[in-house]
């Protein structure tokens, strides 16, 4: 399949995107996800990065992605980046498993070195490092099951370490996190049906290959208690994002004083909705906004 054929027509300033300059050091870091689960990783960025500042584009005009055709999370991963990068930030991380198993070659290949682009695949390499039953679940969406990215990893990985991997997908967890009721009755009740048969097949391991997914840790908890051990590609992201700042010389490292660190982009015109909803998940020592993208 030749995605350059497919997505030329939604980037219409191909040719401008060539003679970009480097954005400079103070500019922000471009975060996207479908919806609000992506704070998890911005949230990890904060704490490992203090003084860089977020511009995080949330999709809620179209989430969730994961029942999404390949061609339509293809675009629609496109068109945020692409929004991203109008906004004059320094790179982007496409924090959405879903999105990430999709667009990721040729958006770097479209952008070049001078945006870099981080994306996300779920954690399942530590989940098989530390496993003691041989059996890990991942816990995603259908789509981020039929990229190449998860399967690679299984089967250059997990296979080879003995280890077996149940996928898990529930299209229902998302809807539950954007609106604020992970601890909801009906939440609790679909979460037990979609984990406990991983934990009867003695799962002790379950990689959370969605970034609404952390969200969901206490509920997960409350359930399961020590029965499962949680893993998330938010640390790791974090780093990497550290790393490939530093190898572009884009890292800020000087103090600021009383910054906006997460400053919210939200497509679906539900910022007054999601205010009450991002007070929960936000950690109370960051600073934070949100906004509808055409105000």
């Amino acid at each position: 399949m030749d995605l350059s054929k497919e997505m030329t027509a939604i980037h219409p300033i191909h040719a401008e995107l060539k003679s970009r300059l480097q954005a400079s050091k103070d500019a922000p870091i471009g975060i996207f996800d479908s919806g609000v689960g992506g704070l998890t990783i911005a949230q990890e960025i904060v704490q490992h990065l203090p003084n860089e500042q977020i511009i995080y584009y949330a999709d809620t005009a179209h989430v969730p992605y994961g029942p999404r055709s390949d061609q339509e999370i293809r675009q629609l991963t496109a068109q945020a980046i692409e929004w991203l990068y109008r906004r004059g930030c320094k790179m982007a991380v496409v924090a959405c498993n879903t999105a990430s198993a999709f667009s990721l070659d040729y958006l770097r290949e479209h952008y070049g070195a001078s945006f870099p682009i981080v994306g996300l695949v779920p954690a399942l390499k530590p989940a098989v490092l530390q496993t003691q039953s041989k059996v890990v679940a991942v816990l995603a969406t259908p789509a981020t099951f039929r990229g190449q990215l998860i399967k690679d990893v299984i089967q250059n990985f997990a296979h080879p370490a003995g280890v077996e991997v149940l996928a898990v997908t529930c299209l229902e967890l998302v809807p539950f996190v954007e609106a604020g009721e992970q601890m909801s009755p009906a939440c609790l009740t679909v979460l037990k049906q979609c984990l406990q048969p991983v934990v009867d097949q003695h799962a002790d391991f379950l990689v959370l290959g969605c970034t609404h997914y952390p969200f969901l840790n206490e509920a997960i908890t409350h359930l399961f208690g020590q029965k499962l051990t949680l893993i998330d590609s938010g640390l790791a992201v974090a780093r990497q994002t550290a790393r490939i700042l530093i190898k572009n010389e884009l890292l800020f490292d000087e103090i600021r004083q009383n910054h906006l660190q997460i400053e919210c982009f939200v497509s679906g015109n539900n910022a007054d909705e999601l205010k009450f909803v991002l007070k929960h998940m936000i950690k109370d020592h960051m600073t934070w906004r949100i906004h509808n993208i055409d105000d």
